[in-house]
């Protein structure tokens, strides 16, 4: 089971975390993941993280400004969101992958999202 928390309304510019807590599984084999879905589109990748929190990847448009991390023992995933911008603005899923380096695809498990709005 995966959990989001952390979404909110936000201005441009300003940071939001998210957080992932996983239960079931043995956390440390799985990649981790986040997605997004914006209004009307569909849902699109954002960051990964392999099983042991060193390799990671990035959509190109959050390069630089998102970073995703990663505690095995408290089996926790965080995506900490920085210079955020309207076009950021989607419910962002938190997902599982069996296996051990980062991927864009492939997802077994899914959390429910939660929303994130980025509006002045």
């Amino acid at each position: 089971q995966l959990v989001e928390s952390g979404g909110g309304l936000v201005q441009p510019g300003d940071s939001l975390r998210l957080s992932c807590a996983a239960s079931g599984g043995a956390f440390s084999t799985y990649v981790m993941g986040w997605f997004r879905q914006a209004p009307g589109k569909e849902r699109e990748f954002v960051a990964t993280v392999g099983g042991t929190g060193v390799l990671t990847n990035y959509t190109d448009s959050v390069m630089g400004r998102f970073t995703i991390s990663r505690h095995n023992a408290n089996r926790m995933v965080w995506l900490q969101m920085n210079s955020l911008q309207p076009e950021d603005t989607g419910v962002y899923f938190c997902a599982a992958h069996l296996g051990l380096y980062p991927t864009r695809q492939g997802y077994e498990y899914w959390g429910q999202g939660t929303q994130v709005t980025v509006s002045s």
